[in-house]
């Protein structure tokens, strides 16, 4: 049962959208899919969808699914200032207004569970972006943050492991320690996670000046990824050793070397392609 079911509203059936492909252009996006975005019924399915919806309105859509009183004093303040901020922001100011609420709420475990499970994508990237307003300690955060690292949406993914970041960072050898047995798993999205999140350089986010530094530290994550079997997987590895190579340029061409020699098929040597891409152009 989703979030909308679990509140009691009543939604018509939006089945017949879900296998679209997303239009390429946010002027091409049917109305009726606009419509069940910003309702929160559907989840996007491209940039162009994240870029085009209304969040006031999916901020109190799901609000509504989840429990929350979508009229609420802390939500319309909030939504009121979302125009002053940068569009990421604005996802991290409702995520707060809702945490706010939830904590105040008779049943904030349930209410939680609705969102971290709610249909749309966003709703659970908002649900994720709770873990980094928890206070817990590091090794908490990273349990609370796996369901999201699982998530079959590639947006709410991204969103998990920006989600612990700095926590990361604040505690990089322990961090390296807990998330060693994530690599093993049978999951690939659960496989790139500690990838992903590890990247001296990474995207949209901090960086992780001692892996910068001494990239060599993360070796217990990287090494037993080196012939994953996921594409998804494999490109993430190829990134963590491409942004080490503008710092430690020699050290990744020694490994990349190495592991090609011990691991002489299709996925390694497609890792090390493309790590080593920046340095095969040169100064």
């Amino acid at each position: 049962m989703d979030a909308a079911a679990a509140a009691g509203v009543v939604v018509a059936s939006v089945d017949h959208l879900k296998a679209r492909k997303g239009a390429f252009r946010i002027a091409l996006i049917p109305p009726e899919v606009l419509r069940a975005l910003n309702g929160g019924l559907l989840e996007t399915v491209n940039l162009n969808e994240f870029m085009a919806l209304e969040l006031p309105q999916l901020a109190r859509s799901v609000a509504g699914h989840v429990g929350l009183d979508a009229a609420s004093e802390r939500l319309v303040d909030t939504i009121a200032m979302l125009g002053a901020f940068k569009p990421m922001q604005r996802h991290t100011h409702i995520a707060r207004a809702l945490y706010d609420l939830t904590a105040l709420h008779a049943e904030r475990d349930a209410v939680a569970h609705r969102l971290a499970t709610h249909t749309s994508d966003v709703a659970r990237c908002w649900a994720a972006q709770w873990v980094t307003l928890s206070g817990l300690p590091l090794p908490a955060q990273l349990d609370a943050v796996r369901r999201f690292a699982a998530d079959p949406h590639f947006g709410v993914r991204e969103i998990a492991w920006m989600a612990v970041r700095d926590a990361v960072i604040a505690s990089l050898d322990e961090a390296l320690a807990l998330l060693q047995p994530w690599v093993l798993d049978a999951d690939p999205n659960i496989r790139r996670f500690p990838s992903e999140l590890t990247r001296p350089r990474g995207v949209w986010c901090a960086q992780i000046e001692a892996l910068k530094a001494e990239p060599w530290r993360a070796l217990p994550l990287i090494e037993p990824l080196r012939a994953d079997g996921s594409r998804y997987v494999q490109n993430s590895v190829a990134n963590w050793l491409n942004d080490a190579s503008k710092s430690q340029g020699e050290w990744v061409e020694e490994l990349c070397k190495r592991w090609v020699a011990e691991s002489d098929i299709g996925a390694t040597r497609y890792i090390a392609k493309r790590a080593l891409r920046t340095l095969a152009k040169g100064p």
